[in-house]
């Protein structure tokens, strides 16, 4: 467990604190390019690590952050005028270009005003869909990250986002946790409790006898993008199965599927509030966001709507007991994604870690909070946090394999000694 002095550390992201200042040394996601879907479109008011920004397509198609309030008198340039390749000030049609140029000053017709002054503007990326900003000191601009999804054909790729109520740990901590898989995913991953409900299991998809063991083995190493491990699951005497799961600073995550994997990024929005945005991609198939939603449990608007997850303890979360009074649902909910923000949501905006009590299979939770807090250390003693100069992430992957007990699972992760190897 954490102490609580530690929990507020590792869970507090806005402007000043430890952790909000060494996360704004990374680029983060901040909108998906779908959101902005033409130029001259509505701007967008989006928070992000306890901040509040505006972002918008200007007419030639090109992106702008900018802080949320305008640098006159501090109305929210969200309510602007996007037009003739620039925003505009609602208040007294203040214009700034992309880069926080000042165009126009409709009330102050002396020029020299928008030679003197500038609004803060940030770098800006868009590929492949995401939207991504850096807004950290312009002197430690890292060099922006390319990621192995990158490397499938377009119809191969499909992303979304999921706002959730609950700080980006919680999320993070979710996405790094082996062990939960076979139990709260029961209802796709485990053929044992498909079975005691009647219903015959298909091997396949999620489906596998390996889920059957609730107990895995992990095996743990540190890499230059932060660490990965190993769920390993007895399968019989002849064969394990073998889960390769990356976890990359600041707040990332690779989960491998049979036959796609998603590459996660857990953005803080604030301290109560976690934007997840999630790209799936296959070496072997096209993907379909509809198909990806259903097992997601996301497809129903009473779910999920405008990328927000809506469901509370107001209504108990939409929680069928009855189903699970039947056997026909292990949670009583439906979806890998609705269960895990559920439960990331029934902990509370910012769970207080100094009460829970761990064991073995959290060992890659102790993991996570030891990089971070590494990382940490790294950065307020003037160094690079961890893996904040790695451009070049194509070669992280994770993997899913039937083993025999005497193969190396290493072996199967060669890219990751090449590339990632570190002595820490």
């Amino acid at each position: 467990m954490l102490s609580k002095e530690q929990n507020e550390l590792l869970t507090r992201v806005g402007k000043g604190t430890p952790m909000g200042e060494m996360m704004r040394r990374y680029w983060h996601p901040i909108a998906l390019s779908s959101e902005l879907p033409h130029p001259d479109c509505d701007p967008l008011r989006q928070p992000l690590l306890g901040e509040t920004f505006v972002i918008w397509r200007d007419s030639d198609g090109k992106v702008g952050v900018m802080e949320e309030l305008c640098m006159h008198r501090g109305a929210s340039m969200a309510l602007g005028r996007v037009e003739e390749g620039g925003i505009r000030c609602l208040y007294h049609g203040w214009k700034f270009a992309v880069d926080g140029t000042l165009m126009e000053t409709p009330n102050h017709a002396d020029p020299r005003v928008r030679q003197r002054l500038k609004a803060q503007a940030y770098p800006v990326r868009e590929h492949l869909g995401l939207i991504w900003t850096y807004i950290g000191p312009k002197e430690h601009e890292p060099p922006f990250r390319h990621f192995a999804y990158e490397n499938v054909p377009e119809s191969n790729r499909i992303l979304f986002k999921l706002i959730v109520k609950a700080n980006y740990l919680q999320m993070w901590e979710a996405g790094t946790d082996s062990s939960h898989v076979g139990i709260l995913h029961s209802n796709v991953t485990r053929p044992g409790w498909l079975a005691e409900g009647g219903t015959k299991p298909v091997i396949g998809d999620m489906v596998t006898e390996a889920w059957d063991d609730m107990s895995p083995k992990l095996e743990i190493e540190n890499t230059k993008f932060g660490f990965h491990y190993v769920g390993i699951r007895k399968l019989n005497e002849q064969k394990n199965n073998v889960r390769l799961t990356p976890l990359f600073m600041p707040n990332g995550r690779i989960i491998e599927f049979p036959d796609f994997y998603t590459t996660v990024f857990d953005t803080p929005l604030d301290d109560q509030t976690t934007a997840t945005y999630l790209v799936d991609a296959s070496p072997t198939r096209a993907l379909n966001l509809q198909e990806r939603l259903t097992r997601s449990g996301l497809l129903s608007e009473k779910n999920y709507r405008d990328n927000q997850f809506l469901p509370t303890w107001e209504g108990r979360f939409g929680q069928d007991r009855e189903a699970m009074r039947a056997k026909q649902s292990w949670s009583g909910f439906s979806g890998i994604t609705q269960e895990d923000a559920v439960v990331t949501t029934s902990m509370g905006p910012v769970y207080d870690r100094s009460m829970e009590h761990l064991v073995a299979a959290d060992a890659a939770i102790v993991r996570l909070r030891q990089r971070i807090m590494e990382s940490l250390r790294r950065f307020q003693a003037g160094e690079a946090p961890i893996g904040v100069e790695l451009a070049d992430l194509t070669h992280m992957h994770g993997f899913d394999h039937d083993l025999a007990p005497t193969e190396s699972w290493r072996d199967y992760a060669p890219d990751h000694a090449r590339y990632y190897r570190t002595d820490d």
